[in-house]
C-alpha cells in the first residue's frame, strides 16, 4: 500500500485543515492509500471532526493517521508521496531523509485554489532543490482541465440531489439544528469574515417583503450580527429572523448548504462546498495585503460568468465587488434577489460542467 505524509500547518482560519482532512479521507476511502497527516495545531481540526482528541500526539481516524508536528520534529520514516499544503515548510530533517533515500519520494507542493489564467501554465511544473537531490512539483487546484481539479468525493453530487429531493431528510435536519423555518421562507446561510456591508445586508433583509430565515454557524461575522441586534432575543426583526449555530463539523455544514436557498461562504474550502451544493451562493475571498485578492476574484467572477446573462452577471459582479469591498460593487439586495431563478439555472448548469471533469484527489493520485 503506498504511503503519503501530508504536511499541514494553521494559520488564522480553517481552510487550510479542511481542504487537507477532506483530502486525507479521502485518497483513503477511494484510493487505498496509507496516509499520515502532520498538523500543528489540532484544535480547529477537533471543531470539523468532533471525534478527534486535540491533544493526542498520534491517533487513526476515517483511516488517517493524525500526528501532531511538534516544533522539534522526530525522525520518522519518509512516505513515497510528500504533499505540502499551501507552502507550508517541512522539517529539515525530514527533507534530509527524502534526500538521502536511495528511492526519492514524489514531493508535491499543492498550491491555493485560483481561477487566473497563468495557474494552467504553472500546474505541475518542477522546482529543484537548490543544494539536495530533490524536485518538487507544483500542483494547483484549478476549475479547468488543465489544472488539478477541485476536491470531490465519489457520489457527493448523488448524495446531494437526493437529500434536495427528500423533504423528509430536509425536514429531520432542520429539525437536528432545533430550527423550523417558515415553508414561505427565503432560507439563507451566513459565513464569512468581518464585512462593513453586514448591517446594510441586515437591514435589507428586515425590509425584504417576504420572510428570510437566515442562518449562521458560528464565524467571525457572529459579533457583528449580535450587535445589529442588540439585547432583542431572539434574533428576529421585520421579516428577518436569524438562527445562530455553534460551529459545524463537515459533513452537517455540506448539509446546511444544501438545505440552504443561497449561501454566503468565504475561504476556500466552505467556497468549494458551496459550488457542489447547487445552490447560488455570495464568496467572501480572503483578503490578501495590497488587494491581491481582488484579482482572483475577479478572475474566478470571469470564468464563472460565461453563459450567464449580461443583466444577471452585472448584478452578480456588482453584489460580489460590494460583499469583498471592491469601491466597483453596490449591495442591492432587491436587484439580487430578482435575478435569483436566472443565478440558479446558471449555477446548476455550471456544476454539470465541472462535474465532467477529474477530482482533485485523482489527479493527485494519477499524477505518481
Amino acid at each position: 500500500m503506498p504511503r503519503w505524509d501530508i504536511f499541514c500547518t494553521v494559520i488564522d482560519n480553517y481552510g487550510d485543515i479542511a481542504v487537507t482532512w477532506r483530502l486525507a479521507r479521502q485518497l483513503v476511502a477511494e484510493h487505498g492509500i496509507n496516509v499520515r497527516l502532520w498538523v500543528d495545531d489540532l484544535h480547529p481540526l477537533a471543531a470539523l471532526y468532533p471525534g478527534i482528541d486535540s491533544g493526542a500526539l498520534r491517533q487513526t481516524l476515517c483511516g488517517v493517521e493524525v500526528c501532531l508536528w511538534p516544533a522539534d520534529f522526530p525522525d520518522v520514516e519518509i512516505a513515497d508521496v510528500v504533499i505540502e499544503a499551501f507552502a507550508c515548510d517541512i522539517p529539515d530533517n525530514y527533507i534530509a531523509a527524502m534526500a538521502a533515500s536511495a528511492v526519492k519520494p514524489r514531493w508535491i507542493n499543492l498550491e491555493y485554489l485560483s481561477a487566473e489564467d497563468w495557474v494552467a501554465g504553472c500546474h505541475r511544473l518542477p522546482s529543484p532543490h537548490p543544494r539536495l537531490p530533490l524536485v518538487k512539483h507544483f500542483f494547483f487546484p484549478g476549475f479547468t482541465p488543465d489544472t488539478g481539479g477541485l476536491l470531490r468525493e465519489h457520489g457527493l453530487i448523488d448524495r446531494r440531489r437526493a437529500f434536495q429531493a427528500s423533504a423528509t431528510a430536509q425536514r429531520e435536519f432542520w429539525t437536528q439544528l432545533g430550527i423550523s423555518p417558515d415553508p414561505a421562507a427565503c432560507k439563507i446561510s451566513l459565513f464569512g469574515y468581518e464585512n462593513p456591508a453586514l448591517p446594510a445586508l441586515l437591514q435589507a433583509w428586515v425590509d425584504n417583503p417576504t420572510p428570510i430565515c437566515c442562518v449562521l454557524p458560528d464565524s467571525r461575522l457572529s459579533p457583528q450580527v449580535s450587535a445589529f441586534f442588540g439585547e432583542n432575543k431572539p434574533w428576529q426583526r421585520g421579516n428577518l429572523t436569524m438562527h445562530r449555530l455553534s460551529f459545524l463539523d463537515q459533513d452537517s455544514y455540506d448539509q446546511l448548504l444544501w438545505a440552504c436557498d443561497m449561501n454566503f461562504v468565504r475561504g476556500e474550502d466552505s467556497f468549494v462546498r458551496a459550488l457542489w451544493a447547487g445552490q447560488p451562493f455570495i464568496w467572501h475571498i480572503y483578503p490578501q495585503a495590497d488587494n491581491a485578492h481582488h484579482a482572483k476574484l475577479n478572475a474566478f467572477l470571469a470564468l464563472y460568468q460565461r453563459g450567464l446573462n449580461s443583466g444577471s452577471a452585472v448584478q452578480l459582479t456588482s453584489f460580489w465587488h460590494c460583499w469583498n469591498q471592491l469601491p466597483s460593487g453596490t449591495l442591492n439586495w432587491q436587484a439580487w434577489q430578482s435575478t435569483y431563478p436566472q443565478l440558479k439555472y446558471h449555477h446548476e448548469a455550471w456544476v454539470e460542467q465541472l462535474i465532467q471533469q477529474a477530482d482533485l484527489a485523482i489527479n493527485l493520485v494519477k499524477d505518481q
